[in-house]
């Protein structure tokens, strides 16, 4: 159980849109209860989901990173489905296009080989035998739903290192686009960062994480250096690292 936990510091730290956010804790809630009950086949299905949201937001993050490399990616795919892949408003409708096995493709974009990308979505194939009738039960036993969930986690770990130069790209970005006080959607810069990154990039705990060892001396030399440190300065500040809160209190 605990190292199911890990996983909601890979997921987002908020959502702008309630909807998402009552759908994750919905899956929590049903993860929980059900491993708690000793369910541990509709545990799987539950915490099945939550990894694919990892995956979506994932796939998200390198789309608003890289647009021309994704759009690429897509040669192949049918010409509609390129056009929606482009189009989609929230991580959750990419579904609504592809396959699941299908989104994983995306992951080449970030280095990830095709053994690496199999092994990413080799738990799609096993969700999918739990989720049709088949007269056995897969996981009736907590060492084997545990076990399942360490190789899951494994992977979300894998998924998260490839993922950093892409949340690197991000950061940047949103430090230059937000540096001029005048430009800013919002005056006050909590919620500058809450909606124009965390929530616009799903940003999760981890990635915070690693923005706060962001060496912010390597854009000194850029204008507005000292409204971009400010707002470096403020998500460490709206967003603390554990220990610093433990120092606090």
């Amino acid at each position: 159980m605990e190292e199911a936990l890990e996983l909601g510091e890979y997921l987002p730290q908020s959502f702008a849109n309630a909807n998402e956010q009552t759908y994750l804790e919905f899956l929590w809630s049903a993860f929980h209860t059900n491993y708690e009950a000793e369910r541990f086949e509709f545990a799987s299905l539950a915490f099945h989901l939550l990894y694919m949201s990892f995956v979506s937001f994932s796939i998200w993050q390198i789309r608003l990173a890289r647009p021309e490399q994704f759009a690429m990616a897509m040669v192949g795919f049918r010409s509609e489905e390129e056009g929606s892949l482009l189009d989609c408003e929230s991580p959750f409708k990419f579904y609504d296009r592809l396959k699941e096995s299908q989104i994983f493709r995306f992951l080449k974009l970030i280095g990830c080989n095709n053994q690496q990308v199999g092994e990413f979505a080799k738990f799609v194939k096993r969700r999918n035998k739990i989720a049709h009738p088949t007269g056995t039960v897969f996981f009736n036993d907590q060492a084997t739903i545990d076990q399942e969930i360490a190789e899951m986690m494994r992977e979300v770990r894998n998924i998260e290192a490839h993922v950093q130069p892409i949340i690197n790209e991000i950061y940047q970005r949103f430090l230059r686009d937000s540096a001029d006080p005048e430009e800013r959607e919002y005056t006050v810069l909590a919620d500058e960062i809450t909606a124009n990154f965390v929530h616009k990039n799903y940003v999760s705990g981890a990635d915070i994480a690693f923005c706060r060892c962001f060496d912010i001396e390597i854009l000194r030399g850029e204008p507005l250096y000292d409204a971009m440190k400010e707002l470096h300065d403020a998500v460490a500040a709206l967003y603390p690292a554990e220990e610093d809160v433990e120092e606090a209190a």
